[in-house]
């Protein structure tokens, strides 16, 4: 019931901007054992390289453990636990043999205020803390990441945003005061499967503007259609279709209507679920 974590102010319109798009080729399959773990098994295909992983998760009361190993002999665990202390959530990440990407994060939430912190598990870590204050409706806040090693903030970020049950406006200055976006969102329906959204970014140091502008539309309950584009000539369009329950082929496709000469990006996923 509180404001939500820094992260979510202005993710809807990203998410809706960027999620989907994609350029490779991916199939995924997921089962789920009698115990409770789910499985889920996935290849890659992205230009002439292809990979793989497989992955398990698993659930126990307040407890999440997620292990995932990929075709480059990569180990990735992730501990999830909430509310070891009220109204917190602790996530432990480690991956193997790459000891030093380990990480450290925690997520404390009130009812008008989030704070987080998360520490890289090496020496000389980087931190990073956010916190944001208001309500579901409204709420401001800032991130910053420190780095131990040469004792100075590398990055530091402020939003706001104000939501409603059918829209959504967010500001945010990041990159150091470098860049300023202001983005909106509106759900044309109940179930927010039809949205219009719009978003602008300016870059002080560049004097460069960038306005892009989607949506997303339900051909059916089972169909969705977005596109995207902005005045640097760039059209992305997705086709998104739940072939059987809970299972989605999506294909997307991006190009630059300026230079049509060029090779069209394209992708293609299918997600198959029990």
């Amino acid at each position: 019931m509180g404001p939500g974590l820094f992260s979510d102010i202005g993710k809807k319109a990203k998410d809706l901007l960027t999620k989907d798009y994609i350029s490779d080729q991916k199939l995924s399959i997921s089962t789920y054992s009698d115990t409770g773990v789910a499985l889920t098994s996935t290849a890659v295909k992205k230009g002439g390289l292809s990979t793989g992983d497989v992955g398990a998760l698993y659930k126990y009361k307040n407890t999440l453990i997620d292990v995932k190993v990929d075709t480059g002999s990569n180990i990735l665990t992730t501990l999830t636990l909430t509310d070891i202390v009220p109204s917190t959530k602790t996530i432990a990440s480690l991956k193997f043999p790459d000891y030093s990407s380990g990480r450290l994060e925690t997520q404390y939430f009130h009812h008008h205020a989030t704070f987080t912190t998360a520490v890289a598990l090496k020496q000389s870590p980087a931190v990073d803390l956010s916190i944001t204050l208001g309500t579901p409706t409204f709420a401001l806040g800032a991130e910053a990441s420190y780095e131990t090693a040469t004792s100075k903030l590398t990055k530091y970020t402020a939003g706001i945003s104000v939501t409603k049950p059918d829209s959504c406006a967010a500001i945010i200055l990041g990159d150091k005061g470098d860049t300023i976006k202001a983005s909106y969102i509106h759900h044309m329906d109940s179930l927010k499967m039809t949205a219009a959204t719009g978003e602008i970014t300016r870059r002080f140091s560049t004097n460069e503007n960038t306005f892009t502008v989607g949506g997303s539309y339900a051909v059916d309950s089972l169909t969705i259609v977005k596109l995207k584009l902005n005045n640097h000539g760039n059209l992305g369009a997705v086709l998104q279709h739940e072939v059987i329950p809970k299972s989605l082929l999506t294909i997307s496709s991006e190009f630059d209507t300026k230079a049509l000469d060029k090779t069209p990006k394209f992708g293609v996923a299918l997600a198959l679920k029990p």
